[in-house]
């Protein structure tokens, strides 16, 4: 009986006729007049350039003696030299072409295999030079570059409307089929398109600014004009990569480099990788509609779904990333993280943690059984929480949307039963549960704890090991954003503290903020015993009826201003050396009015005026790509030694009331760092050594000598050596810019 040639079975399974096996790529409604169905191909693998030849009918005769077996030998073409006796049991369909096939093997690591290839079906695919495909069931409309090793893979094929990893339509294509990604809010209001290029700072823009209707409709076109929407592109294994022992891999494409074994299914992605940043793909995992970057790793049993994974980041043990857009030299292992825009240098290992629906602005921390994001006091999926850099939720702590959190916020265990609202950086929020109140301690790291806040800013500049660096990331605690926020806590201190006097003092009368914060500052500087003696209570900090208690006032107070005056000294004595710049030149030419209000763009720290400049280019089409907008965050790190050092000369000017900063003064401020610059020092072997005087840690040990040998001494710490050293360095410059 003849068969139709398509004839539907049960609606799916169609029957087709032997002779149409390989062909039909691209429907042909979608192939016009100007192009066939190899046209992408063709341009992919630059085929006028290849020196593909027919077979011989030796090589024919050869090829069916060894098992292999093909309908049409003549549209199997093929280089020299070709050693016809290294193909084996194979089945081609289709055009297929081959690169040179010699005698020889590939090696990677302990894994050796003949080239050739072997008991497989390849389907309309160039094979490179010297590759070894082994047991491959089904290998389709692939482009595999040279000296690959693709081994024991049950189906890897690629579809004419690819996207490979892309929120972007094809030809024919309907606006339901488009991936999305929703991070930050469960709900999907602040939905992003992935794209192969995309880093925090784009997801970020387009998150953040939802009210900017023309900025989303122009960032939505941009990512859609960035892609051929024409289909018929083949996916593409980049040289010298490594497929083993994988099941189904389908609209994939592959860097240089690539090493994949044991995956149970790759679906809709893009790996890039290189031989500098090779990315690791393990046994176990299932990603779908995602985009891996450089060097990255993700291994045994992860799960990922809709996602972005940042340059040279890992994913392992179990993981669930779904919907989340995570930041390059950050891991997560063994735990839940779905709908979620994490900036770089994330960390979170513990299997019983997860994060949902929130924006954690980077150098992050999540501790074992800490829960972060419950709508348990919701009536719908919408809640979101917010937190600035350095955020670590302690051990078994719970938050409720919707929260905000400044710059280094440490949550002490708790489950913290209401919303929360932190504006203090650097602090530490724990609860009285005798008392039933919520306490909160401004500037604890700096106070307590200066070992971990400073070797936090070390640990994330040395661990960025990218080679592929699209972004720069502001690793230091002390910076222009967290300046803003310090300088906004200095008024909150001084607010809360006039007020407490005054309710203290049995005085009711409705006074001004700035009224409230005269008389806090006057009281915190002149009379701190008396503040010391108040209950200091916080507003807006949290969502209940219980008192929130701001404790240690004046000593936050004056560490603030330690730490701006630090900061403001730093940066411009930096900003100074790096460019052989005078401090008096550098004085008269910094403009009276200097931006304080900054954003943390996925790392990378900006003015925020010139953020709504990029904005409103974007808006008006004068960006028109992303590689244009891209080029315009490199531009901001240009200038950003020149923009922190002004704006940390106006911190200087808030802090001592003077609108120029004369050459005296600045010799004055540069003394003052030098004396911070040794505090930083002694607390950093202070707060280390509380781990070799407490007599608990003691207890598992039979004398010193043994724990010694386990923990080393505290003076042999390598970071207590890097302390001593940035101290003999910050010396030298400060000696180099005195005016």
């Amino acid at each position: 009986m003849q068969i139709p040639r398509y004839t539907e079975i049960m609606s799916e399974i169609v029957l087709l006729p032997a002779e149409s096996f390989g062909d039909g790529f691209v429907p042909p409604r979608f192939l016009g007049n100007e192009r066939d169905e190899y046209y992408f191909r063709n341009k992919q693998v630059n085929a006028a350039a290849r020196g593909w030849r027919s077979l011989s009918a030796d090589e024919i005769r050869a090829l069916e003696s060894n098992g292999n077996i093909c309908a049409d030998w003549s549209r199997v073409l093929v280089e020299d030299p070709f050693a016809a006796a290294m193909i084996r049991n194979t089945h081609f369909v289709g055009l297929v072409r081959l690169g040179p096939v010699e005698n020889v093997c590939l090696r990677y690591h302990d894994f050796t295999v003949p080239v050739g290839i072997t008991n497989s079906r390849v389907i309309s695919c160039d094979i490179g030079a010297n590759c070894a495909i082994h047991d491959c069931s089904n290998l389709s409309h692939y482009i595999v570059e040279d000296r690959c090793i693709l081994n024991r893979i049950d189906e890897m094929a690629t579809t004419d409307h690819a996207k490979f990893g892309e929120g972007v339509l094809k030809e024919g294509e309907s606006e339901d089929v488009r991936v999305w990604i929703d991070p930050l809010n469960e709900a999907g209001g602040r939905s992003v398109l992935p794209f192969i290029e995309m880093i925090c700072a784009d997801a970020w823009l387009w998150t953040t600014y939802r009210d900017d209707g023309r900025l989303i409709d122009r960032l939505k076109e941009i990512t859609q004009e960035k892609a051929d929407a024409r289909r018929g592109y083949y996916g593409v294994v980049g040289a010298e990569s490594i497929i083993k022992s994988c099941r189904i891999v389908k609209d994939v494409n592959f860097g240089p480099s690539s090493y994949v074994k044991g995956a149970n299914k790759l679906k809709n992605l893009t790996i890039r990788s290189s031989e500098a940043e090779p990315s690791q793909i393990g046994e176990g995992v299932e990603l779908v509609n995602g985009i891996i970057g450089f060097g990255c790793h993700v291994f045994y049993g992860v799960k990922a779904v809709r996602f972005v994974l940042g340059n040279n980041s890992s994913l392992k043990y179990g993981a669930r990333l779904i919907h989340s857009i995570l930041g390059d030299n950050s891991t997560i292992s063994c735990c839940e993280v779905l709908n979620n825009l994490v900036f770089p240098g994330h960390e979170q290992h513990h299997n019983n943690s997860f994060l949902i629906a929130s924006m954690i602005m980077g150098q992050s921390n999540m501790a074992a059984g800490a829960t972060v994001g419950s709508n348990h006091n919701s009536r719908g999926n919408d809640g979101e929480i917010i937190a600035g850099r350095g955020f670590w939720p302690g051990l078994s702590s719970t938050l409720k949307h919707n929260c905000r959190f400044a710059s280094y916020t440490l949550l002490t265990k708790g489950s913290y039963p209401a919303e929360l609202n932190i504006p203090f950086p650097f602090s530490m929020v724990f609860e009285d549960r005798t008392l039933d109140h919520l306490n909160v301690m401004p500037a604890y790291y700096w106070l307590y704890n200066m070992y971990a806040l400073e070797r936090n800013s070390w640990k994330y500049r040395t661990r960025d090991r990218r080679k592929t660096i699209v972004q720069r990331i502001e690793a230091d605690h002390l910076a222009p954003d967290t300046a803003a926020e310090m300088l906004a806590a200095l008024r909150l201190l001084e607010r809360w503290t006039g007020k407490s006097w005054f309710a203290a003092n049995g005085d009711p009368s409705p006074r001004s903020d700035a009224e409230h914060e005269s008389k806090g500052r006057s009281l915190i500087e002149s009379d701190p015993s008396v503040v010391d003696g108040l209950f200091v209570a916080g507003e807006g900090i949290e969502r209940s009826k219980r008192p929130v208690r701001i404790l240690k006032v004046v000593r936050a107070w004056k560490a603030y201003r330690q730490m701006l005056t630090f900061y403001g000294v730093k940066a411009i004595a930096t900003y100074l050396s790096a460019y052989g710049i005078h401090y008096g030149y550098f004085s008269a030419q910094v403009p009276q009015t200097v931006e304080l209000s900054w954003v943390n763009m996925g790392g990378q720290l900006v003015p925020e005026a010139k953020c709504d400049g990029l904005r409103a280019a974007i808006r008006s089409g004068l960006f028109n790509t992303w590689e244009e907008i891209h080029a315009q965050y490199e531009t901001w790190y240009r200038d950003y030694p020149r923009d922190k050092a002004e704006n940390a000369y106006a911190v200087l000017r808030a802090l001592t009331g003077k609108t120029v900063i004369s050459d005296a003064d600045w010799n004055a401020l540069l003394d003052g760092a030098m004396e911070t610059r040794a505090y930083i020092e002694d607390q950093v072997y202070v707060t280390k050594k509380k781990d070799y005087t407490n007599a608990f840690r003691e207890i598992t040990y039979r004398n010193e000598a043994e724990r010694d040998a386990v923990l080393g001494k505290v003076e042999d710490n390598s970071f207590i050596k890097t302390a001593k050293k940035e101290t003999a360095e910050f010396r030298e410059l400060l000696l180099k810019v005195r005016s």
